[in-house]
């Protein structure tokens, strides 16, 4: 999902990554806080004090959003869901789980656990602010926990509201689950209410920026924007997991496969079978053992006059772990790992022998077909 995510370290097992993104919104927190919030609550003081206390509230919320994922983190490891770690970016965090709850009580306790950790940090700061204050003057650290404590309120009653895939969207989706036992209906509804939500909020942002709210108005668009992309993308994705869910990479693949012997030249693997036969990529085999793929990429890698005499094993892809599966690999592996690479195609081999090729095209055909037959019996 991050694909430029950098790992800071582990905490409980959960590895936690920060997208490039985060840098931005942690630049804006400081700035905001050192050249607003902080010279409003404690006049008087240097505008260094000011942007130390921004950069250390900066962490704070930092640390905040880290446990209100970490909550969600752990409920969903004592259902047995695989977490594949924790993620913070320009709109917040995500705790990246590799698989969808098993049942309306998971789902919602998961959810709602993000939530009750915000608020009891709230409590929280807000207790200790008071606690520190002593006095008609807040006070540098009362200031500090102060906002602590009314981020933490806000990040727990933003995320609450019923659009998903905010955590209330979540809690949404686990009581429609519960009433219709029908986890993909559930997706839908919550998902659309969660797009017309993410609508609201670009609309309302669009008419505050015409107001003269300025950056406020921008940044409300693109959470409205983050949103609508994300509620629908998360009913897309469960729509491919339900279409693919119990097939493998053999029911699916192309068994009929043009292939090349590693000791042929490149003008013989350019004539002979991929103008001839109109295909990009050609396994590569030595008798009836497997070696890997050559595709039009390796072949431009040479002059045209060169191919005759430059052999096919020179443009060889060896077999691996990123571009071969076997028959027996559940295509929601295949998607995922189609969808997480630049790889369109795949081999599928087993024993090192060749069995077929699987390409993202079978996968989408599939899929297109999968919801044309779902719509039909929708209306029948």
């Amino acid at each position: 999902m991050f694909r430029n995510s950098v790992q800071l370290f582990e905490i409980f097992g959960f590895k936690l990554k920060v997208d490039p993104s985060w840098l931005l919104i942690a630049a804006l927190i400081v700035w905001s806080l050192s050249t607003s919030y902080f010279p409003d609550m404690l006049p008087g003081r240097t505008s260094t004090l000011h942007t130390v206390l921004g950069i250390v509230a900066m962490l704070g919320m930092f640390a905040s959003l880290i446990l209100h994922e970490l909550s969600h983190s752990l409920v969903a490891r004592s259902y047995g869901l695989k977490v594949g770690g924790i993620t913070l970016f320009i709109f917040g965090g995500v705790a990246e789980l590799e698989e969808e709850p098993r049942d309306p009580k998971s789902e919602f306790q998961i959810a709602i656990a993000g939530p009750l950790m915000s608020l009891f940090l709230a409590g929280l700061f807000y207790g200790a602010s008071n606690l520190v204050a002593g006095g008609p003057e807040i006070g540098l650290v009362g200031a500090l926990f102060g906002y602590l404590a009314l981020i933490n309120l806000m990040l727990a009653v933003f995320n609450l509201i019923p659009a998903f895939p905010l955590d209330g969207g979540r809690m949404l989706r686990a009581a429609i689950w519960r009433v219709t036992q029908d986890l993909l209906r559930a997706t839908r509804i919550s998902s659309h209410i969660g797009s017309i939500f993410g609508l609201f909020l670009m609309l309302t942002g669009a008419l505050a920026v015409f107001g003269g709210a300025g950056v406020g108005g921008f940044w409300q668009i693109l959470i409205g924007f983050f949103i609508l992309n994300a509620s629908n993308g998360s009913y897309q994705n469960l729509l491919v997991k339900t279409a693919l869910r119990g097939k493998t990479a053999g029911s699916l693949m192309s068994d009929v496969v043009y292939t090349i012997d590693d000791g042929a030249s490149i003008a013989e693997l350019v004539d002979d079978v991929m103008l001839r036969h109109g295909v990009s990529f050609v396994p590569v085999l030595s008798g009836d053992r497997l070696l890997g793929y050559v595709d039009t990429a390796g072949a431009r890698s040479f002059d045209r006059q060169d191919w005759p005499a430059r052999r096919v094993s020179e443009i060889l892809v060896e077999t691996g772990p990123d571009n071969t599966v076997t028959p027996a690999t559940p295509l929601n592996e295949v998607f995922k790992q189609m969808a997480s690479g630049a790889r369109r195609k795949l081999l599928v081999a087993e024993a090192g022998r060749l069995a077929g090729v699987i390409s993202l095209s079978d996968l989408t055909h599939h899929l297109a077909l999968e919801q044309e037959i779902g719509a039909e019996s929708a209306r029948n």
